[in-house]
């Protein structure tokens, strides 16, 4: 017999350490290839580690909720063999079959993924995570007082609450200081302004609770998106246009071909690709929209990088990302579209599946909502969301004058950052893609 030592797998580049959220295998149970073995959770989503070798679990080296370095071993498994064996003594190409922990950009901001650039928290021979560094970053504290917070992390390892803690206590004892004692701010440079400080918890309202109420804590998850949806409101002045389309043709199309194209394709086409090409065609014609902010400056994103809001089972959001989406044909963006969607569902995204979005979808119409008023996915500076399609009278102009007729109508409604989209920009956009799908070609090939 041997024994097999199981690592923590790479997450992604800025990843370096995840959670145990649960061991869903325990010492002396059976174990065989891809079997789930344990539940880890990082800054962006909960994933699942498949077992590479087959065999019995003998050893769980960490416990639930604790902190794990990328790359340390978490189990040892005896399988059949003549010696020990490690992932980290294997072929190289044998970690690359092992699946890599998704990323959901949708519940972070891409500037808590980079590492910090700052000399101070370089200097630190501690280990940091990259969101830690980054926090540190926009606040201006240094490697020595970053030094002298206490971790509660594995191995007194400093943790996100742990800082943000922190940072709360010290941004409440400052007013006791004497104005001849307050150290100057220092001046921020417009890369350490480009994303928001992170939100100070402010303390507990006194609630009132009756006899049957139930408290309910929020799960990780919810508790990030909670964090993400508070930054972006207090970073990006939010303004929503709307629009009322008439999609009339595009959804006789799409009844037309859609049994032609799954027999062909083995692909359901729905209209979320449709939308997705849509807004492609108008980003081209307002290329400002595909911007995001640092600063005092604008950047001009050259590729374009479509995130789709996606419901988990759990209620929570993710956001996959189809990259470089206008350089697919309609078949390449449903593919995509529905790959993303249901590997979204089963937690098997890779972390770059959910990184670098530059424009963000969401379909409130698939809760029946008409409409809504979403919150700006940062950094990015627009989110457009797409109504139900309900069929409504409508006014149509022929050459014999109006006439009411049954369309199929929705709204589209866009959210902007009015720091850089005036309104002229944002609802031009929004028609724009309204024109689009308007003036879809009931007799288009796919």
């Amino acid at each position: 017999m041997a024994q097999y030592e199981l690592l923590l797998p790479k997450m992604g580049e800025s990843v370096a350490e995840a959670t145990i959220i649960k061991w869903t295998k325990q010492p002396g149970e059976r174990i065989e290839l891809d079997d789930t073995i344990l539940e880890i959770a990082t800054d962006k989503v909960d994933s699942e580690v498949p077992a590479p070798v087959v065999g019995t679990l003998v050893k769980q080296l960490y416990k639930e909720d604790d902190i794990v370095q990328v790359g340390a071993v978490i189990a040892i498994i005896e399988t059949e063999g003549a010696e020990s064996t490690s992932e980290a003594s294997m072929p190289a190409e044998v970690p690359n079959d092992l699946p890599e922990v998704p990323l959901p950009a949708a519940l972070t901001t891409e500037a808590a993924s980079q590492p910090a650039q700052t000399e101070a928290s370089e200097s630190s021979d501690r280990f940091y995570s990259p969101l830690v560094r980054n926090i540190a970053a926009q606040e201006n504290i240094s490697a020595s007082e970053l030094d002298k917070i206490q971790g509660s992390g594995a191995e007194g390892r400093l943790t996100k609450d742990d800082l943000l803690k922190y940072i709360s206590e010290r941004g409440n004892a400052a007013p006791h200081l004497s104005s001849t004692t307050q150290a100057a701010p220092a001046p921020q440079t417009p890369q350490a302004s480009s994303t928001p400080s992170p939100v100070a918890k402010s303390a507990p309202v006194a609630i009132s609770l009756g006899g049957g109420d139930e408290v309910i804590e929020m799960d990780r998850m919810r508790k990030l998106i909670a964090d993400h949806m508070v930054m972006s409101v207090q970073t990006s002045p939010h303004v929503t246009s709307f629009v009322e389309a008439d999609v009339t043709n595009m959804v006789l199309w799409r009844d037309r071909v859609k049994k032609s194209f799954e027999k062909r394709e083995n692909e359901k086409i729905t209209f979320t690709p449709i939308f997705v090409e849509a807004v492609t065609k108008a980003i081209k014609d307002f290329p400002m929209i595909n911007v995001s902010v640092n600063g005092t400056q604008i950047i001009k994103k050259k590729d374009i990088n479509i995130g789709m809001a996606a419901a988990l089972p759990s209620g929570n959001l993710i956001v996959p990302v189809i990259r470089k989406a206008d350089q697919l044909n309609l078949v390449g963006l449903t593919k995509s579209v529905n790959d993303l969607a249901i590997r979204a569902r089963n937690s098997k995204l890779k972390p770059d599946e959910t990184q670098g979005g530059t424009f963000t979808i969401t379909n409130v119409g698939s809760f029946g909502n008409i409409m809504g008023t979403p919150i700006i996915n940062q950094p990015q500076v627009a989110i457009l969301a797409v109504g139900v399609i309900k069929k409504k009278p409508a006014v149509l102009e022929t050459e014999f004058g109006d006439v009411i007729a049954i369309r199929h109508m929705m709204y589209l409604s866009l959210s902007y950052d009015h720091r850089v989209v005036d309104g002229g920009l944002g609802g031009a956009f929004v028609k724009r893609v309204a024109d689009y799908l308007e003036n879809w070609d009931v007799n288009r090939e796919i």
